[in-house]
């Protein structure tokens, strides 16, 4: 577990202005920008048959209701339509069922644009999601390792149901507001100009206010999902890792990082709140004055003789009915800035380039010949690798050596002297800083990874079990249905599993923890092996795979291993001697350079590290020299 940061607070990421976020949105939403153009026209056609509705009470005050007054073209219009100022004025049910027709093709209106919205997000989501989780498959792994799994599961999915929302709600809310201050507009000035003048005179500094509180809140929402996501990536790692916390007593120092990292998010949404908390007393003040400037001065005009009843009333309603989404508006916008932030960390992470290969045609005239059997091994030729990590120390310095096919190499040194690096750049996790490796006697920089790790069957340092059944995770590796009973069955019995598994509950449909915890670290890295094994691979990689595991069952598992498949080329990595003893040739590494290569009987011979391990490991267990010496030549 690593050492408290410093203060999470103080980490402010650069937020990106409302041009890059919009930019970012628009690229997302792909081939579903039409729907969302459907639904900004269903939300015109909304708010002009909601803004329609209140004219019909106005002809009725003004032809039917106040003879006295002075009815506009419109209103006489209106009224004709319904069948003139007499009929009107004894079935009033008329009007109020304009107004409902009015109200009810409005309310279609919405639920066609939340139709479109709301399915078109949907589909947004899903797709950048799937999008996301795949780009993420195929980065690099020195990409994915300066980034924190914890933030990586944020942005797949906190991030992306923020961008979900904001094109479901926040968007069509924010087009819904603006459609309802400008659509009546026209029709205001048409009626009262002193009026219309009046009834919109507070907006322009609830806009401001708006834009305002939108610059000062803007760079909190980035804070607070930075935050957030370290919060999560503490949380992950602290979950996966409770073993050791437990066995090393750091509970209480954990729950203070923990603290920490909480109390930053906290910190975050408090400052966001307390900006909220201004921003809506503020903002509710203005509408409220917005309606008593109306409500006063529509007063003292009908008072006067200089408007009339039905246009006073329309005034009112129609304030009433944009104001409070305008407000909202400021809300949409503000809250807009965290969909933005979201937004960008996505963009982040998909502008992030891919591992790339060559394009089809060349790849396949440097494919991997597959012999006709599929059974042959494959040639490995380091030619002056050199590796390092970014700007980092080399971890491999001009290492050279070669592998036939059929033949089984050794690698041994001490923790750090490269070992590892060289099957990472073997399955092109990383690609050498310097130098050449051969496949079959083609670049291995130009061989498709796709074909590289297809051909190999490994086992890693630290094996990883999926949280489903064993016999699910030891054909894992393998096209679906393409594994027998048989294979697997054989495939276990050469790693030693196959009598601890018919042992289980569940036998081979035992369901395994997170990351096989349920079971021992040897039986993790047997059943790593198995998975490894059932595929019948061209090269078979054991990164220090028998480390877990008796001198017993290792011998075993190495006897096995002999002529399960005709000509295999196997790697193996290990600090135990009795686990490379068998190879044709082993190869010592130092600080990242071979200082030694040689067969067992010739490196025990010299003067060097081998020597001295045997020594070691010989006199730490001299009971086991004897069945040492019986390993099989593998």
């Amino acid at each position: 577990m690593s050492e408290p940061a410093g203060d999470a607070s103080s980490d402010k990421p650069p937020q990106p202005s409302p041009r890059e976020g919009l930019r970012a949105v628009w690229r997302l939403a792909g081939h579903e920008r039409w729907s969302f153009v459907a639904a900004m026209t269903a939300l015109v056609a909304s708010a002009a048959l909601l803004y329609a509705a209140p004219l019909v009470p106005k002809a009725v005050f003004d032809l039917v209701l106040d003879p006295t007054a002075e009815p506009s073209a419109f209103s006489r219009a209106l009224i004709d339509l319904l069948g003139g100022a007499e009929r009107v004025r004894d079935a009033l049910w008329l009007p109020a069922l304009a107004m409902v027709s009015l109200a009810a093709g409005s309310g279609l209106a919405i639920h066609l644009k939340t139709r479109f919205a709301t399915g078109a997000a949907e589909r947004v989501a899903r797709k950048t999601r799937d999008r996301m989780y795949d780009h993420v498959q195929r980065l690099p792994c020195s990409t994915l390792d300066g980034i924190p799994s914890g933030d990586l599961v944020q942005r797949c999915t906190s991030d992306i149901e923020t961008l979900r929302v904001f094109l479901a709600n926040q968007a069509p809310e924010v087009g819904r507001a603006v459609l309802m201050l400008l659509i009546p507009l026209p029709i205001m000035l048409s009626l009262d100009w002193r009026m219309a003048a009046a009834s919109i005179v507070c907006i322009p500094a609830l806009l401001w206010f708006t834009a305002v509180y939108f610059r000062r809140m803007g760079p909190n929402f980035g804070v607070k999902e930075a935050a957030e996501a370290r919060m999560t990536a503490n949380v992950q790692e602290n979950i996966t890792g409770i073993r050791t916390v437990r066995a090393f007593g750091r509970a209480e120092f954990e729950n203070a990082r923990f603290a920490e990292t909480s109390g930053a998010f906290r910190d975050a949404d408090r400052t966001l709140f307390r900006h909220y908390a201004n921003f809506w007393s503020a903002s509710d003040l203005l509408c409220f004055l917005q309606l008593v400037i109306v409500v006063s001065l529509g007063a003292v005009f009908v008072s006067r003789g200089s408007m009339s009843t039905g246009s006073y009333f329309y005034f009112l309603t129609v304030v009433g009915m944009f104001i409070w989404p305008v407000r909202m508006l400021g809300r949409m916008v503000v809250e807009s800035g965290k969909a933005l932030a979201a937004v960008v960390r996505l963009d982040e992470i998909l502008a992030k380039p891919e591992e790339r290969d060559l394009d089809p045609a060349a790849a396949e005239a440097l494919a991997l010949d597959v012999p006709e059997e599929a059974s042959g091994g494959i040639a490995i030729r380091f030619a002056g690798v050199s590796f390092a990590h970014g700007s980092g120390p080399k971890v491999l310095d001009r290492v050279s050596f070669e592998v036939k096919p059929g033949e089984t190499l050794g690698l041994v040194g001490p923790s750090g002297a490269g070992k590892t690096t060289i099957v990472q750049l073997l399955l092109r996790f990383h690609e050498p800083t310097e130098g050449a490796i051969e496949i079959d006697g083609k670049p291995l920089a130009r061989i498709p990874r796709a074909e590289i790790r297809r051909a190999t069957g490994t086992v890693l340092q630290q094996p990883f079990l999926y949280s489903r059944k064993l016999r699910e995770n030891i054909v894992a590796g393998i096209a679906a249905g393409s594994a027998h009973d048989d294979s697997v069955e054989q495939a276990t019995q050469t790693a030693c599993i196959h009598e601890s598994i018919l042992g289980f509950p569940e036998g081979y449909d035992t369901v395994v923890g997170e990351k096989g915890l349920t079971l021992s670290g040897g039986q993790r890295q047997r059943v790593a092996i198995a998975r490894a094994l059932v595929r019948a691979p061209r090269l078979l990689i054991l990164d220090d795979a028998l480390s877990a595991v008796d001198m017993h069952t290792e011998t075993s598992i190495l006897e096995g291993l002999r002529g399960r498949v005709a000509g295999q080329t196997r790697i193996i990595v290990s600090h135990r001697l009795s686990a490379v003893m068998g190879a044709d040739r082993i190869v010592v590494l130092e600080e990242g350079r071979v200082t030694q290569r040689g067969t067992h009987a010739e490196l025990v011979a010299q003067r060097g590290l081998y020597a001295t391990l045997w020594r070691i490991q010989s006199e730490g267990d001299p009971e086991g020299d004897a069945s040492r010496a019986e390993v099989a030549h593998v």
